[in-house]
């Protein structure tokens, strides 16, 4: 499953990335990465069992705690490979934190039931595209990262940055 306001640019493709995790442990498995905590409460947080570098297994996850409250600071990102059990679990829920439906609280019943959850830190740059700023940073991003894009789109900020300059 893939939440499409996270874009993750990386080399090798952090839904693939996983999979070679999953192979491993077989088990559902959640994309994570560590963020400051002051930023807690915009995510489902981990409660970490056992840290083994990339994977993680968890005891629990928190949907979006407040800053001081959290388990850890690993953040669920919205990549997820599961079983059928946590999508029937899904089914079932009511609405959660910000009055929404939560996955997050589907997946931790379906651990709670004797699934097991791993996180996984993948390597790349997460993009949060479910807000104006991380969706331009996103599209400039990967402007930039292309040889067709780069040199026009640096020569158009490096004017726009000298006009912003030149007018102050």
């Amino acid at each position: 499953m893939i939440l499409p306001d996270d874009v993750i640019a990386s080399d090798t493709p952090c839904l693939q990335q996983m999979i070679e995790a999953f192979e491993e442990t077989g088990h559902n498995m959640v994309a994570a990465m560590d963020v400051p905590d002051a930023m807690t409460n915009a995510y489902g947080i981990l409660d970490v069992k056992e840290d083994m570098g990339r994977v993680v297994s968890t005891k629990g996850m928190v949907e979006k705690p407040e800053p001081g409250t959290a388990p850890s600071n690993l953040a669920v990102i919205g990549r997820y490979i599961l079983t059928p059990k946590v999508l029937k679990m899904l089914n079932k829920k009511q609405a959660g934190a910000g009055g929404e439906i939560q996955l997050t609280d589907a997946i931790d019943d379906a651990r709670a039931a004797g699934e097991e959850v791993y996180g996984f830190r993948f390597r790349g740059q997460r993009f949060d595209c479910g807000s104006k700023a991380g969706f331009l940073q996103a599209t400039v991003a990967f402007a930039l990262a292309r040889d067709d894009l780069r040199d026009e789109l640096w020569a158009y900020l490096a004017d726009t940055m000298n006009a912003s300059k030149a007018a102050q």
